[in-house]
């Protein structure tokens, strides 16, 4: 069924710009060289130009693994120690890279007053899980190691992420609490990627899911992170974070989600596991939005409210 009567009237125009590609294994390389110089269609204000510092550092990688890169903005004239945002891109795990966000990270590191490490991983199907979340806990490692260096308050470090970013930064979430060498301030997701068992659900929800990221894209990125199908029965909380059983101890937690998006039902279900488990969490679902409405609909008044509701929570997440 179509679903386009439910977009909220402001967004229809997005749909009409970003038309819905099914990807393929042929895709990706074209995909992925475009997007290295592809940034987000959203301005960065003057001042988060002028004012913030971009510098990228390299860090060691897992074990017998490539080194990473990290993508740094920091305030200029920041005084004292800073609290910081550790941000993974999304891509369905097949493609995205942190370059594409610098317009949103320069903005963010301006009105937050704040640092932003932002790590490239490596992609699947090439690298298979667990590579991509062990590139992102090596990164969060060495953003800890760092932290004083690099002028940041160890104690207000937090992970964000969109999509599949919003899986990784769920599984990482769940990773550095469970091996219990980092403590994270609070995890930040914004229509997270968290169950590879929407794939194979017999009871899908039949107005999500329709424009940008389909079940078609969804079965192809779990698949290529898995390294074979989605839905089976050994498939670790650090792939899929929704595969986890016991949420508790996890750090204050946001998550948005819009109504057309697939991933609208994992995300309700794990926001109210989360409560359930004693986590403080704030969710917000917007009525007529699409997955990427927030950074693709421009001043369309719902996405302006999904992106001043997220800046408002990192800031309180950040400064109290």
């Amino acid at each position: 069924m179509s679903t386009r009567n439910l977009v909220d009237p402001a967004l229809l125009r997005v749909l009409d710009a970003f038309p819905t590609v099914a990807l393929t294994t042929e895709l990706l390389g074209p995909m992925r060289e475009a997007e290295r110089f592809a940034q987000f269609p959203v301005a960065a204000p003057p001042a988060a130009i002028e004012e913030i510092l971009k510098t990228v550092r390299v860090a060691p990688g897992p074990v017998d693994a490539p080194e990473i890169k990290l993508t740094l903005y920091q305030p200029r004239n920041g005084t004292g120690r800073l609290p910081c945002i550790y941000h993974i891109h999304g891509g369905g795990f097949v493609g995205g890279c942190a370059a594409q966000l610098e317009p949103l990270h320069r903005a963010a590191a301006h009105d937050l007053n704040c640092i932003i490490v932002s790590v490239d991983y490596r992609l699947a199907p090439e690298n298979p899980y667990p590579a991509g979340i062990e590139d992102c806990y090596a990164g969060l490692a060495w953003t800890f190691a760092n932290a004083a260096a690099l002028g940041i308050d160890a104690a207000r470090i937090g992970v964000m992420g969109e999509s599949a970013g919003g899986g990784l930064a769920a599984a990482l979430t769940l990773l550095a609490r469970d091996r219990g060498e980092y403590k994270l301030a609070f995890q930040h997701l914004i229509y997270p990627m968290l169950d590879d068992r929407t794939c194979i659900t017999t009871t899908p929800n039949q107005v999500a899911g329709e424009f940008i990221w389909t079940p078609h894209n969804n079965r192809f990125g779990w698949a290529a992170l898995l390294g074979g199908a989605p839905g089976g029965g050994d498939v670790s909380p650090y792939a899929a974070p929704a595969r986890a059983t016991d949420l508790a101890g996890l750090p204050r937690t946001f998550i948005a989600c819009p109504t057309l998006d697939l991933f609208i039902d994992e995300d309700i279900d794990y926001a109210t596991r989360l409560m359930r488990s004693g986590v403080p969490v704030e969710l917000h679902v917007y009525p007529g939005g699409f997955h990427g409405f927030d950074i693709f609909g421009g001043d369309a008044p719902l996405s302006v409210r999904a992106r001043a509701d997220s800046r408002d929570a990192l800031r309180r997440a950040l400064h109290g």
